[in-house]
């Protein structure tokens, strides 16, 4: 699959909040996954793992309660990579209402996307 398919099946599947359905089809077994800053309940920005990422993701929905608005611009493609922008207008559990614009870069090898970067 070229890095144009891969990125416009993984913005349609973002676009409808599907990341485990895109991660699962899309992602190497060996992918990476860098956040901008660790996350609640981890001293590393870093996942390593396509299982990893998809728990990672996991716990991310469940501190979700409530989603007001999601959305995912067009990708920009280069040969190797992709890059598009994610926003999402949410409350999460114990934290309040919130809103979070980042940048997603996207590496594909062999068809598969085999690392992914925020950038807040």
């Amino acid at each position: 699959m070229t890095t144009a398919a891969i990125a416009k099946q993984l913005v349609a599947l973002c676009r409808k909040a599907q990341w485990e359905t895109a991660q699962k089809k899309l992602y190497a077994r060996n992918a990476v996954s860098i956040e901008a800053e660790a996350n609640p309940g981890s001293a590393t920005k870093e996942t390593k793992g396509r299982k990893a990422i998809i728990a990672k993701g996991r716990h991310f929905a469940a501190s979700l309660e409530k989603v007001y608005s999601l959305k995912v611009s067009a990708p920009i493609v280069a040969d190797k990579a992709f890059a598009c922008t994610m926003s999402i207008d949410m409350t999460m559990k114990g934290q309040g209402r919130m809103k979070l614009t980042e940048l997603c870069v996207y590496e594909v090898k062999r068809g598969k996307i085999v690392s992914e970067q925020f950038y807040y």
